[in-house]
């Protein structure tokens, strides 16, 4: 990107009126230094968007201070460019994310938005009968298997832990449900490959809640026995949304079996203990801890504390104990391995 300095505006023309309508806003975190743009960047000053960068500049450390010392932490792209800009962050992401002189907290942020983007785009403008893509699929896969490695240890976790909101949306639960089970299952001795499946089936668990229509997924009452059975419908049609395409057993079980519970309670099949498998009961008890925690219609967030008490004084029949164990040691900040 060389090194353009951050301009003054006063000089500067107004843009043509339908130029600003094509911009796009994201986190200047989102520019790694030492890579190079395949779109152009803009920034706004003085209510004015100027022109920063052009497609093949080098991205330099230099200019993210600069703009950390200027106060600008948006960018604007083109929205012609966004997938160009999608598959940058796709390509760059799993290096940047284990750079060592990076501080673990700016990690975490780069992180955290750039998997928000990945599984916001799952959920976002889709129409109820769509099904996963493709496409879709292979950057939640690039996503998981960059992210594995990042978050290994409970440090990663801590810092993660800051950004993520207690405001409900699928997308941003599905990818709670994925850090928290992904950090819990690094405590057993699972492979690389299992973890990156599970991570996919996380990722992909509530998938078929995009079948079920508003109105009664963010219903602020009790549902009807009718709208519970929609409801209780979603795991066996998120699996239908993905029959089209390469899964893994884990990876659909994860999706199939989330609702599942130890005491044979769960749902769509009453699977019982053992026969729910470890990874599965792993993700169904972040599964749980997440909701708990955030606010949602029918319920406000309770505070960790409030929700591990719950799981482990009212839910023990319901939950595999010894995850749940390692879920409240992991977030007590003791180490497991």
């Amino acid at each position: 990107m060389g090194e353009r300095p951050i301009i003054s505006m006063e000089s500067l023309p107004d843009p043509p009126p339908e130029f600003t309508h094509k911009l796009v806003e994201v986190s200047a975190d989102m520019i790694f230094p030492g890579t190079l743009a395949n779109f152009k960047t803009y920034i706004k000053q003085a209510g004015r968007f100027v022109l920063y960068s052009n497609e093949e500049d080098k991205f330099s450390e230099n200019h993210r201070r600069r703009l950390s010392a200027h106060n600008v932490n948006e960018i604007y792209i083109e929205a012609g460019q966004k997938d160009d800009f999608r598959r940058y962050v796709r390509r760059n992401l799993g290096s940047i994310l284990l750079r060592e002189d990076l501080p673990l907290e700016q990690r975490a942020t780069i992180f955290h938005q750039a998997s928000t983007a990945v599984v916001k785009d799952l959920f976002h403008d889709s129409h109820l009968d769509s099904v996963l893509t493709q496409s879709q699929l292979d950057r939640v896969v690039e996503l998981v298997r960059q992210a594995t490695s990042f978050l290994k240890g409970e440090s990663s976790l801590k810092r993660i832990g800051a950004l993520i909101s207690h405001d409900y949306q699928t997308y941003s639960h599905s990818l709670h449900v994925f850090v928290y089970s992904t950090v819990i299952l690094q405590t057993y001795e699972l492979g690389k490959d299992e973890l990156v499946d599970v991570g996919i089936g996380a990722v992909l668990h509530d998938l078929g809640k995009k079948t079920i229509p508003h109105e009664v997924l963010f219903k602020a009452g009790a549902l009807t026995p009718e709208e519970r059975s929609i409801v209780n419908s979603h795991p066996v049609k998120g699996v239908a949304m993905c029959s089209h395409l390469p899964l893994s057993k884990l990876v659909t079980d994860c999706i199939l079996f989330h609702h599942e519970k130890m005491d044979g309670t769960g749902y769509p099949t009453g699977l019982v203990a053992e026969d729910i498998p470890l990874p599965v009961r792993v993700l169904a008890v972040c599964d749980v801890y997440d909701a708990l925690t955030t606010n949602r219609p029918y319920s406000e967030a309770r505070t960790p504390f409030e929700s591990l008490r719950l799981m482990h004084n009212s839910m023990r029949s319901q939950l595999d104990r010894d995850v749940l164990k390692r879920l409240i040691l992991i977030l007590s900040g003791a180490s497991l391995v």
